[in-house]
């Protein structure tokens, strides 16, 4: 590679590393004028263009880099994200469960672009089981989306509240406590706090927590049917008559994102 390709390769990487994705794909796209096998380069492009809505222009540019140099992780996970983004959900399987068996990188090295969207494709196929009740695979789904991207507050919730559903409460506590540790006012943690009490008979801390919601949103209506539902119970063990039958998972949740 002479001196000169060399230099425009490298303004195109200082671009696109800055953020300037234009002048990057200016610099960089001359550089393939010059030179075509260059994987990193057909790598950034590839980047550019889906950031820029031209996901069939990504895909082209991730599968040159990949003919170039089969071995390339981030490459295979970019067309992965690239594939999934298409609807080419198969594909996206294929070519992530390729990388992830060649690859000897962890998760940190990864760049922030490439593992909040595997994180958020492990996330989907994680409600998927969900719905169906597949609850272990969809708790292991929801850790591999953890392991990707720890600081994100809404799918702990929702792993707490898959472990929940398990039977799990001590676990599922104990992930809320990082959520609420990262953020405090986090509602949905909060609700599933007062959820996991409610389900524990511990009526005074269900009704702390759900009215500690109410602060923060006051039009919060699951919030609202729980107190109701508190102050039935609480009626109930003044008359000494027995608890009600209450099935938690029966009552509205509030998204977690």
């Amino acid at each position: 590679m002479s001196e000169d390709i060399r230099k425009i390769v490298a303004q195109g990487r200082d671009a696109y590393t800055n953020g300037e994705y234009d002048k990057a794909l200016e610099l960089l796209l001359k550089a393939l004028e010059h030179k075509e096998g260059m994987a990193d380069v057909h790598n950034m492009l590839g980047v550019i263009y889906h950031h820029r809505g031209e996901m069939d222009t990504a895909q082209s540019h991730f599968e040159k880099a990949l003919i170039i140099n089969p071995g390339y992780t981030d490459a295979a996970l970019n067309l992965s994200v690239t594939y999934n983004d298409l609807g080419k959900y198969d594909e996206a399987r294929k070519v992530y469960s390729r990388a992830l068996t060649h690859s000897m990188n962890q998760p940190s090295s990864l760049d922030p672009f490439v593992r909040g969207k595997l994180a958020n494709m492990h996330a989907d196929l994680a409600a998927a089981y969900k719905e169906i009740q597949m609850f272990e695979d969809s708790a292991r789904e929801l850790r591999q989306a953890l392991a990707l991207a720890p600081t994100f507050i809404d799918l702990r919730t929702r792993l707490a509240e898959v472990l929940r559903e398990m039977g799990k409460l001590d676990e599922a506590l104990a992930e809320l406590e990082l959520v609420t540790n990262q953020n405090a006012k986090y509602v949905p943690a909060i609700i599933q706090k007062g959820v996991i009490a409610f389900s524990r008979g511990q009526m005074m801390n269900a009704r702390r927590y759900f009215e500690s919601v109410l602060q923060l949103d006051p039009a919060n209506r699951s919030c609202n049917l729980y107190l109701i539902m508190i102050d039935r119970v609480m009626q109930n063990q003044d008359h000494t008559e027995p608890l009600p039958q209450v099935d938690p998972n029966e009552l509205p949740s509030e998204p977690t994102a």
